[in-house]
């Protein structure tokens, strides 16, 4: 963080304002009643406080209880944040001290300014939180004179060398518009059933994270989690970042004329029971026996059903999670925004050092992802996006309903993010259910146009020799191809 910078105490948000507010600026933090404006800008001079600043809390609108309790619930320096409170007590409505909009603001409005003036001037603060600045308006006695007076009260803050938070309840009823115009920055919250979302519609002097992100308010505090955006392309140099991924099965890994190239997305596309997890397990596997770390994401199973299927045809997965080259997490129903699962797949590449992510389920990742702003494959070409940039092998199973049949690779129109596709195909030979494996795309190699039989054992895969003289087989009713000489003895006889 640069030293023009005031962190925001919540690091997701430091993240997407490029290192936080620019010092000496002001910020407007916008939204409905409940979305969690007040601690927002809490967390703002808590932070200060931890950086040895002086942090001051206006309140104007909020039960100095509240505020109390909130401090104290998020444990944030409730004994070192100062707090002048304006906000109406009972005593205001006593008998007899009603005023009308208009006489409120002519009597209130010159003691209520120098409070405030004689506060940060004895107190100088580094950082200030008005909250909510737009009870000004009812101390004021039009919107130019408010307008006057919000600007003045800024000038004021930036001169005394304050960072300003300010918040405002966004309504239909009661624009603010006009704060919009004045401020520097402008945080917009969002609160809907399921989700919590914001965005930066300004920043002034400054870059930051475009989108639209989620965020959540825990009995930890705040947690931001940003729209995750691809880095630039990871130039790949070294011996070790071209070493293709095999599976460790001569006649798959010749299939794929010596393995996947590192860095590229790989769909593993087959209808249900065909083996799809199990093949990227196996490619796994491989590149654990190197020293690689994987993370496994799984939609539709639980970790132990993984486990347990895998210990059946001798994949050591005890033996991967034990010395922490695979972890596998469950992703269920709802239990994350599509923004904090990107968060998620982003820290165990860049802080746990992972070279593979499978997504085990793309039906399940579009189900179970809660609060989904954008269409669920933009979310997904999101991730493919940063994983390719960041050099990250990702593995994508894909589940087709058409057990024999009509060949079809995906259900959805999402093939084109694949660099490689393997499909897995059901067929049926002389009354029996059988299985076959082929390549439909390896964008940066050539592969072998051959099918395979295919076959799950208790001592792992096993991939025979090319199908010849077989014809209709991706149909699921292949026939037997008479060959030149099979005719001639034929006609022989």
């Amino acid at each position: 963080m640069g030293t023009d910078r005031a962190s925001t105490g919540i690091p997701g948000l430091d993240e997407i304002l490029c290192g936080g507010f620019r010092k000496t600026h002001n910020a407007l933090v916008r939204g409905p009643p409940g979305a969690g404006k007040t601690i927002f800008g809490l967390h703002f001079l808590s932070a200060g406080v931890d950086a040895g600043e002086t942090s001051l809390y206006v309140n104007l609108g909020e039960p100095g209880e509240y505020v109390t309790e909130t401090l104290e619930a998020f444990d944030l320096n409730p004994a070192e944040i100062h707090v002048l409170d304006l906000s109406p007590s009972h005593d205001d409505f006593a008998e007899g001290e009603n005023y009308s909009v208009f006489s409120n603001a002519e009597v209130e409005q010159p003691s209520f300014i120098d409070e405030l003036r004689s506060t940060v001037e004895d107190l100088d603060p580094d950082r200030v939180l008005l909250d909510p600045i737009t009870e000004f308006r009812y101390l004021t006695t039009d919107e130019r004179q408010f307008r006057k007076h919000i600007l003045g009260l800024l000038d004021f803050l930036r001169a005394s060398g304050a960072t300003v938070v300010f918040t405002s309840q966004a309504s239909d009823s009661l624009s603010d518009d006009d704060l919009q115009f004045l401020t520097d920055t402008v945080i917009n919250l969002d609160t809907q059933i399921d989700h919590s979302t914001l965005f930066v519609s300004k920043f002034r002097g400054s870059s930051y994270q475009p989108g639209i992100h989620s965020y959540e308010i825990t009995d930890e505090g705040i947690t931001v989690y940003p729209k995750l955006a691809p880095e630039s392309e990871r130039v790949q140099t070294s011996e070790e970042s071209v070493r293709k991924l095999t599976a460790g099965i001569p006649e798959l890994d010749e299939l794929l004329k010596g393995g996947l190239d590192p860095g590229t997305v790989t769909f593993v596309s087959g209808p249900t029971g065909a083996g799809k997890t199990t093949t990227a397990l196996q490619f796994i596997k491989e590149a654990a026996g190197r020293g690689e770390q994987s993370v496994m994401y799984s939609f539709e199973e639980s970790p132990r059903t993984v486990r347990q299927r895998s210990r059946a045809i001798s994949i050591p997965i005890d033996d991967m999670l034990d010395r922490g080259t695979l972890a596998i997490e469950e992703i269920a129903p709802n239990e994350y925004s599509a923004n904090e699962f990107t968060s998620r797949v982003k820290a165990a590449v860049e802080e746990d050092g992972v070279s593979i992510v499978l997504l085990d389920g793309l039906e399940g990742f579009k189900r179970n992802l809660r609060g989904f702003t954008t269409d669920p494959e933009d979310v997904l070409l999101r991730i493919v996006r940063y994983l390719r940039a960041a050099g990250v092998s990702t593995f994508i199973t894909n589940e087709v309903t058409n057990i024999t049949g009509e060949f079809r690779v995906t259900e959805e129109s999402v093939s084109n993010l694949a660099d490689n596709i393997m499909f897995l195909r059901y067929v049926e030979a002389e009354s029996e259910l059988g299985k076959v494996i082929g390549v439909l795309k390896m964008r940066t190699g050539d592969f072998q146009r051959s099918l395979r039989e295919f076959e799950i054992t208790q001592y792992g895969l096993r991939v025979g020799e090319p199908l010849e003289n077989m014809q209709g087989i991706l149909t699921g009713t292949p026939q037997l191809q008479e060959t030149q000489s099979d005719a001639r003895a034929h006609d022989g006889d």
